[in-house]
């Protein structure tokens, strides 16, 4: 079964999240689990670690439908030691809010050099990172989100994901999210099956699906190829419809969270609608 759902409003906090999903329609879903322009929060109360888990169940949610979203302001690849450790005290914060609740799985994007240092000592950057905050946590995978690669950011391409997880200990707790704007302007081209049958090649070469832990669902209004990260809505844009046929009726993206953040959320509850339609029924 596809679980597509979008990356719903936490507040109020973070128990309305599940209620928020079930109102569009969502068969999975995204949070952030605290303000994602905060570098902390205070700790969350029983009440409202008990309140999330009793609206998990009553709208028919698992820890497996669920891909929460780390704090923008996380970089694990700064050069800086400095302002690193400060974001990585606050991803093993999100790490540890995760466990609490009950998920699986964190998504994050690795990070950037800022002009700092190569791209192959930023990825060893993030990768110590990954394993000190897996070290210091417990049941929380992280999930390595595919960038745009807008300024200094890495995580770009296939073989920059592949060799984080590579240097990462525990292979148990790393995954990747494949995001469809972001691969576009990164110069994956998705506007064909023929393509798309060329890149998820490259992909399980190169990462391999068993590391495929969620989806996210974008337009893009970026060029391709110009490492440009800015969303559109699924039928509008430069990306055009035909890589969610495809994903809609590849086997590989069964059962993970695939969520939307396509720039108008009055749309998401249509635009659910219109990925399952995309299912050949044959």
């Amino acid at each position: 079964m596809k679980r597509i759902g979008a990356h719903v409003s936490a507040s109020g906090g973070v128990q309305n999240a599940p209620l928020n999903a079930k109102e569009i329609g969502a068969k999975a879903f995204a949070l952030f689990t605290k303000n994602q322009r905060q570098w902390f929060a205070k700790p969350y109360e029983q009440n409202t670690i008990d309140l999330f888990n009793k609206n998990m169940e009553e709208c028919g949610y698992t820890s497996e439908q669920v891909l929460p979203h780390d704090s923008y302001l996380i970089n694990l690849g700064n050069p800086d030691k400095e302002k690193r450790e400060k974001s990585l005290s606050s991803f093993i914060d999100e790490l540890t809010r995760c466990h609490q609740l009950g998920l699986l799985y964190l998504n994050t994007h690795p990070g950037g050099h800022l002009g700092k240092t190569s791209e192959e000592e930023c990825l060893k950057t993030i990768a110590a990172c990954c394993n000190h905050a897996l070290e210091k946590t417990t049941g929380v995978s992280i999930i390595l989100e595919i960038t745009a690669g807008q300024g200094s950011w890495v995580g770009y391409s296939f073989e920059h994901l592949a060799a984080i997880i590579d240097m990462v200990e525990d292979k148990s707790r790393i995954g990747v999210c494949f995001d469809t704007c972001h691969a576009f302007a990164a110069g994956y081209d998705l506007r064909t099956k023929e393509l798309c049958t060329k890149v998820f090649k490259d992909f399980e070469k190169t990462v391999g699906f068993n590391y495929l832990k969620g989806v996210h669902l974008n337009g893009a209004k970026s060029a391709f190829g110009s490492h440009v990260d800015r969303h559109h809505s699924l039928n509008e844009g430069n990306l055009g419809v035909e890589v969610f046929s495809f994903i809609m009726n590849d086997p590989r993206f069964d059962e993970i969270p695939m969520v939307l953040e396509t720039i108008d959320d009055s749309k998401w509850k249509k635009e659910i609608t219109f990925l399952y339609s995309l299912i050949d029924k044959k």
